[in-house]
C-alpha cells in the first residue's frame, strides 16, 4: 500500500471514472459533429470531473448530509458552465440543447459515482437520443 492507496480501491475508481468518461462519448460526439460550442474534450472532462468529486466526496465525507452539499456543488456549477454555453442573438437563442447536455452529463458522473450505472446510461442514451433524433424532428415541423 503505496502511499496509503488501497489497489482494490484505486481500480474500481478508474473503473467508474472510466464509465463516467465512456458514458459522455456519444453526447460529445454529437456536440461536435454538430459544430457545437462543447464537444469532444468537454463532455468527457464534465463526465469524470463531477464523478471524480463525488467519489472523493463519498470518500472523506462521513454523513449523506455532506455528500448531499457536493451534490448540490456540482448541481450548481453545471448550471454555471451550462450559463456559458447559452448564446442570445437577434435571431433567438442558441446553445440551450448544449447547456442542458452538459448538465444531464454531470448528472451521469454523480451517477456513476454512486455505482448507479442503470441511471446514467439512461440518462447517458436518452440525451443521445433526444440529441439525434428528435432536432431533425424539430427542424422539419420548422420548415413545414
Amino acid at each position: 500500500m503505496a502511499f496509503g492507496l488501497e489497489l482494490a480501491v484505486v481500480s474500481q475508481h478508474l473503473v467508474q471514472i472510466g464509465v463516467a468518461y465512456v458514458l459522455a462519448l456519444p453526447l460529445a460526439w454529437n456536440r461536435e459533429h454538430r459544430a457545437r460550442s462543447a464537444g469532444l474534450r468537454t463532455f468527457p472532462l464534465v463526465s469524470v470531473a463531477a464523478c471524480g468529486y463525488m467519489l472523493t466526496g463519498i470518500q472523506v465525507l462521513e454523513t449523506t448530509d455532506a455528500e448531499s452539499r457536493v451534490v448540490y456543488g456540482i448541481v450548481t456549477g453545471m448550471g454555471f458552465i451550462g450559463g456559458g454555453a447559452i448564446l442570445k442573438t437577434r435571431d433567438g437563442v442558441a446553445g440551450t440543447a448544449t447547456a442542458a447536455s452538459l448538465w444531464n452529463t454531470g448528472a451521469i458522473g454523480v451517477a456513476v459515482a454512486f455505482h448507479r450505472y442503470e441511471i446514467a446510461a439512461v440518462l447517458a442514451l436518452l440525451n443521445f437520443l433526444t440529441l439525434q433524433f428528435v432536432s431533425a424532428l424539430k427542424e422539419r415541423s420548422e420548415r413545414d
